[in-house]
Parts: structure tokens; C-alpha cells; sequence
């Protein structure tokens, strides 16, 4: 058991790792202007919460 909430916990760490990186690359996207890579990252975003929501839920 030990071993597998260490390792959920290490996806939950690396899921906002991700999204953090995501949430840059969307603010830069969004100040040049493309809308369609704006889409992309936020679908982006709201995937790694959904993931990191199931993860918790697990723990």
C-alpha cells in the first residue's frame, strides 16, 4: 500500500508540474494571438485536473 500512494502522489506532483507548464505556454499562445492553441492548452488543463481529481480520489 505504501508503495502506491507514494507513487500516486508522485503523479499528482508530476500532473501540476504539467499543468503549470501548460498554463505558460496557454499565456503565451493567448498574447500572440492564437486562438486555437489557447483551445488546445485549456483542454490540456482541464485533462491533467480531471486526471489529478481521479488520482486523489484513489489515495
Amino acid at each position: 500500500m505504501v508503495k502506491r500512494k507514494k507513487r500516486l502522489r508522485k503523479g499528482i506532483e508530476s500532473l501540476e508540474g504539467q499543468k503549470k507548464i501548460h498554463e505558460e505556454k496557454r499565456r503565451r499562445a493567448e498574447e500572440l494571438g492564437e486562438e486555437e492553441l489557447v483551445r488546445y492548452y485549456d483542454k490540456e488543463i482541464e485533462k491533467f485536473e480531471r486526471e489529478k481529481y481521479k488520482k486523489k480520489s484513489r489515495l
